[in-house]
């Protein structure tokens, strides 16, 4: 299934403008904020799950240089994880202000 289409970046944005102000005389202010809110979950579930496997396949580069590094030093594997809790812990802050 592709629903992305393969159009630039700023087109692809400018699309998610033109929908929203379409939808802006066809619904009243609650309506407005239910799928408003509905779209909001619907992207943060996407991505969460987007950010979920990015961390799954850096895991498993991670687990590959070791397997093929094994001499890698402790200070590095530190290293690699302070950016995963860095990541995540950005990802909570964005969650956070997106109230």
């Amino acid at each position: 299934m592709n629903l992305i289409p393969n159009i630039p970046a700023k087109a692809f944005s400018f699309s998610a403008v033109v929908v929203g102000y379409l939808l802006i005389d066809d619904l009243t202010a609650n309506e407005q904020n239910a799928l408003g809110n509905w779209l909001m979950l619907t992207a943060q579930i996407l991505c969460t799950n987007a950010f979920y496997k990015q961390v799954q396949q850096e895991r498993n580069v991670s687990s590959i240089n070791n397997q093929a590094n094994p001499n890698r030093t402790k200070d590095q594997n530190i290293e690699m994880l302070e950016k995963m809790v860095n990541a995540l812990n950005k990802e909570i802050e964005n969650l956070r202000y997106e109230k």
